[in-house]
Order: C-alpha cells, then sequence, then structure tokens
C-alpha cells in the first residue's frame, strides 16, 4: 500500500512546514481562507450599489435602536427577533432595560454583517459560504451573552449566590486547563459509562476478527427469529456502541427483542502506523468480510444491511459492487444518516477545497493520522455557538456541569482515523463526489448505485450538520429501486438514537415505489405522512414486510465451520483509546 503522494525534498519540506502550521490553526488552512476574503473584499470593493444599500441598512438599524432605548412607560417592542435556533436570549431577563438594547444591538449587528457577506455579485459561492460562516463566528465569539457584564442571567446568578457561581466557575476552568495540559481531551472512561459494564452491554460473542474489524454476533432473545440477520456498518469515525447504548435506548437490543439476529463491526481505532490503510482496506476488510462471515455462518440467507453514517456510505459502495458483479446477498439496505451525493454536504464544505485538502493531508502526513480531539474540533467549529459558547457560559459563569449521559460519554470516547484513508474518501467523496457521478473505483471498475436494485430504508435528521437531510434525499436521484425515506426529528446522533418512549420524537414517512418518479424534496415534505413516536417501530415494520417466516434462531459462530467465539462482545477493538 503506497503513500497517495510519493516523496520527494521539495515536497517533504512543504509538508513540513504546513504540519507546523497546521498544528496552530487547528488545520484550517490559511490561504484557503485568505482567498475567500480576498475574493469577497475586492467584489465588494466595485460594487457601490452594494455599499450604499449597507450604509442605508446601518443607518436604518441605529434609528432602530436608539428608539428602542429611549426611556419608555411601556414595554418597547424588540427590533429584531433571534432565529428559530438561537436560544441564547429566551430568559425574560434580556427583555429589561439595558440588556435588551444590548441584545438587539447584537442581532442586528449579526444582521447587517449577514447581510455585508451574501449577495456580493461576482463571489463565487464557496467564498460566499466560507466569508459568512466566519463572519457569524466570530460575532458569537463577542455575543453579550458570553460575558458577565452584558449577562442577566450571570449577573442574577451572581447577586443570588453571592459569587458563588463564579467560585465554581473557577474550579471548573481550572480543571478544564489542567486537562487540556495534560491533553487529556476526555479520553478516560467515565466510571458511570464504562464499556461493556454500563454501556455497550447487549450479550454477544465476536464470532470474527481480522487487523480492521471485529464481528459481534448478539444472542438471541426470543424462542423464533426472522431467518435474514441483520449486518450493520458503524462509521470508522465513531465507536460502534452508540447503538448499542444503555439498555433502555441501545438499538441493537431493541432489534434483537423483535425477533431478528444481529451482527455489528466495531472498527479498530488506528494508529500512525496504520497510516498507508485506505478506503479500499476499510472495504474489503470492514463490510466485505463481515458480509463473507455470514454467510458463512447462516448460508444460504441473504441479509439485511444496515450502515450509519459514513458506514452507511461505505455499505452503499459494497451494495453496488456486489451488485455490479452479480452478487445477490442482500435482502435490503437501510441507510442511517448517510450521504451518497456529496455535492451539498452543509457547512462541512467549508472546509473541502484544494487548498484545504492539502494542508490537512500535510498535517496528516506527519502525525499518520487524524487524532480524534482534531476531528471533534472540526465539528464543534461547525457550531461553536451551542457547542462551545454556551457551555462556556454555563460552565464558567453560571458555575453548572451539565450532567454527562451515555452520548455524551459515547461523544468523549473519540477515534482516529489513518492518513490515506481520510485523504482518499475526503478527495474522492466530498471533493469530486465520485460515487454520485458513477466513477468511484473498486477493483479498478466504476460502481453505479443505479445497480442496487433491493428495497432501500433511508433515515435522515432534520436537525444534522453533518449529513444534511436534503443531501440525504438526493439519493433519490441516484437509484431506482423501492425509496422509503423517513425524516425524524433531532439531530445526527440523537435523531438516530431515538427509541420507542422518548418524549418529544416525530418523524414523517413515505415510500416511492421502484421506478417511479422523482419527487422534490419540498414537494415530499408537504406530501409525507407525520408520525408521532420513534421511527424504529416503522423501520421494523418495515424489515419484517422484506423478511421471511420466523424460525430457529442460528448458533453463536460456528466451530466446524473456523468460526468460533472469540470472546465476549462489546470484544476488545471497541476498548482501545
Amino acid at each position: 500500500m503506497r503513500d497517495p503522494h510519493p516523496p520527494s525534498p521539495v515536497l517533504d519540506l512543504d509538508r513540513a512546514a504546513h504540519a507546523v502550521l497546521g498544528r496552530l490553526t487547528q488545520g484550517l488552512s490559511p490561504a484557503s481562507f485568505l482567498l475567500a476574503y480576498l475574493d469577497w473584499a475586492v467584489h465588494l470593493a466595485i460594487a457601490p450599489g452594494k455599499q450604499q444599500a449597507l450604509v442605508r441598512k446601518a443607518v436604518q438599524q441605529w434609528l432602530r435602536l436608539a428608539e428602542l432605548a429611549l426611556p419608555s412607560t411601556g414595554p418597547a417592542k424588540p427590533c429584531i427577533e433571534p432565529l428559530p435556533q438561537d436560544h441564547r436570549f429566551d430568559d425574560p431577563a434580556w427583555c429589561q432595560w439595558p440588556f435588551n438594547v444590548i441584545a438587539q444591538g447584537f442581532l442586528l449587528t449579526q444582521q447587517w454583517w449577514h447581510n455585508a457577506t451574501t449577495d456580493v455579485r461576482g463571489v463565487t459561492q464557496h467564498h460566499q459560504d466560507v466569508v459568512t460562516f466566519n463572519a457569524r463566528q466570530a460575532l458569537d465569539m463577542l455575543a453579550p451573552s458570553n460575558f458577565l457584564a452584558t449577562n442577566p442571567e450571570a449577573w442574577d446568578a451572581t447577586c443570588n449566590e453571592l459569587g458563588l457561581n463564579l467560585w465554581r466557575g473557577a474550579f471548573n476552568a481550572a480543571e478544564d486547563l489542567a486537562r487540556a495540559l495534560k491533553r487529556d481531551h476526555g479520553t478516560s472512561e467515565p466510571a458511570d459509562f464504562a464499556v461493556g459494564q454500563h454501556v455497550a452491554v447487549t450479550p454477544g460473542q465476536v464470532v470474527f476478527r481480522n487487523d480492521l474489524i471485529e464481528l459481534i454476533q448478539y444472542a438471541p432473545t426470543t424462542a423464533k427469529v426472522h431467518p435474514e440477520p441483520i449486518l450493520i456498518v458503524p462509521s470508522w469515525i465513531m465507536k460502534y456502541y452508540i447503538l448499542d447504548l444503555s439498555p433502555h435506548n441501545s438499538l441493537v437490543r431493541y432489534l434483537v427483542g423483535q425477533g431478528h439476529t444481529v451482527f455489528i463491526l466495531s472498527w479498530r481505532n488506528p494508529t500512525a502506523a496504520d497510516r498507508a490503510l485506505g478506503m479500499d482496506d476499510y472495504l474489503q476488510l470492514g463490510p466485505v468480510a463481515a458480509l463473507k462471515t455470514v454467510q458463512r455462518l447462516m448460508p444460504g440467507r441473504k441479509v439485511h444491511g444496515v450502515g450509519y453514517c459514513l458506514g452507511g456510505t461505505l455499505l452503499s459502495i459494497a451494495a453496488a459492487t456486489w451488485a455490479r458483479d452479480g452478487q445477490d446477498g442482500l435482502a435490503t439496505l437501510s441507510l442511517l444518516a448517510t450521504q451518497t451525493d456529496f455535492e451539498e454536504p452543509g457547512e462541512l464544505s467549508l472546509f473541502i477545497d484544494d487548498s484545504q485538502l492539502t494542508y490537512l493531508d500535510d498535517l496528516m502526513w506527519e502525525q499518520g493520522v487524524l487524532e480524534g480531539p482534531q476531528m471533534g474540533g472540526s465539528f464543534t467549529y461547525l457550531n461553536t455557538r451551542d457547542l462551545l459558547w454556551s457551555r462556556l457560559v454555563r460552565d464558567y459563569l453560571l458555575g453548572t456541569r451539565q450532567p454527562l449521559n451515555d452520548l455524551m460519554a459515547w461523544n468523549q470516547d473519540v477515534t482516529r482515523m489513518p492518513y490515506r484513508m481520510h485523504s482518499e474518501y475526503l478527495r474522492s467523496l466530498y471533493l469530486h463526489n465520485d460515487l454520485a457521478h458513477g466513477s468511484y473505483e473498486v477493483e479498478g471498475r466504476p460502481v453505479a448505485l443505479s445497480d442496487i436494485r433491493v428495497p432501500i430504508f433511508s433515515v435522515s435528521t432534520v436537525k444534522d450538520h453533518i449529513s444534511p437531510w436534503r443531501s440525504v434525499y438526493k439519493l433519490h436521484l441516484l437509484t431506482g429501486a423501492s425509496l422509503t425515506f423517513a425524516l425524524v426529528s433531532g439531530g445526527h446522533n440523537a435523531g438516530i438514537v431515538s427509541e420507542p418512549g422518548h418524549a418529544g420524537r416525530t418523524y414523517q414517512l413515505h415510500t416511492r415505489p421502484e421506478g417511479d418518479k422523482y419527487m422534490d424534496p419540498d414537494t415530499w415534505l408537504n406530501t409525507a405522512g407525520h408520525h408521532e413516536g420513534s421511527w424504529w417501530s416503522a423501520w421494523q415494520a418495515w424489515l419484517v414486510a422484506h423478511s421471511g417466516k420466523l424460525g430457529k434462531p442460528p448458533a453463536m459462530g460456528n466451530v466446524s465451520k473456523g468460526l468460533p467465539p472469540l470472546g465476549d462482545a462489546p470484544g476488545q477493538y471497541v476498548r482501545v483509546r
């Protein structure tokens, strides 16, 4: 397995320089951002009409704010309302003078900068998105809610508790600083959410192991099971047990309890020694090896393939390959928060261009892997308002820590990605969109999702910043197979981990029959039925409709076929940090 970028003295010097800078910039390319700002600034400088409109907008906003700031006998009407997803100013204290003026001034400034960075003629869409995003990030950092002097909630807490909230906040800050100095980014296992003791506790056996995966088979809990096993392929950028969290919200436990035989891949956490592992290695050692193992254990049975996030993308590639080569091992294909067309991958696209990927390549070339905290930092950067600043306000100004739950503990259990694989999937999928274009190659030949004929169940979530639902929906354009699409409440993780009985869960569901006409996403929103509760129940009914009659559960592993149980679930690989 060769390095995708062969070494040379000149190239190695450039890589070393980029790697040093990359540590300072958290892997973000200065050149990429500079080009975006130059594109925007130059076009704005030669747009007098846009400049005049911005001046008029600023004058109007200042006049409205001045009117709000004047003494009044009655309650002042707000100049502007926060965006629906912005909850920083929900507390009634923000309606009192002078904090109402401060909050309204910030929101008007935020609106003005949005107008200034958008609709500047001649700016490329990518550069506009980068400038708009960074302007919003800078303003979120300066929001009045982040500072004691301008946050009425923090003032009230300080007065009511005689400053004890700030004392607790100082201890919280000291604790976080000590962890950062030790470079411990939450990598120690939380005592209340130990893997194999509190989470990932569904009984099962490891029945196969290679250099990259362990395959876990779960023990049946029903007298009879459906003949078709379920094979789950999680993303390699996460530990598999998000689908086997606590007993009450474990998707694996739910499926087993509904009479399904469940297998799941547990990816090994790679190290710098695995830098040369590529996408093809992940395909062959992952879903391909797992399917062969399941077929050896349960010969003659077709499999319900299930993929989550990038694991679903990889499973889609495998399914297209099997369809291309005439292999019909799948009964159905279920994709959870999975993109197959990456033309519009949401705000992740801000970090996807040649400059950024070259810079990131060089950082990973030196390290050998992308470290978990670096990857986590990128996702935090996409939503600093909720994932960073609101947390700092809560922890340091209010002096309260949000209690750790199983999903938060899982999120701290970070993973790494090998240099070569990370470079290949970012370039082939995100930058060039090869899979959607039919130019992604497996074993030297391209694969096409249009070859997939088995029924598909695709799930997306309303608040997904990683796999936006309209991007996931594009699967309708790539296959003519029967496609059931579910849009569920929640985000990328919480929307998927949405067990029956979870309060406030809703979903929309609609099936496009095989060969039927395309329906655009807006029409789909107005057409798909609305349902209360968990999408798990609807998916389970769909799986049953595509399964055979109940029968005797299979054995755990198969000694005669060289597949003896290798140890209890959750296995060894999931414990590697």
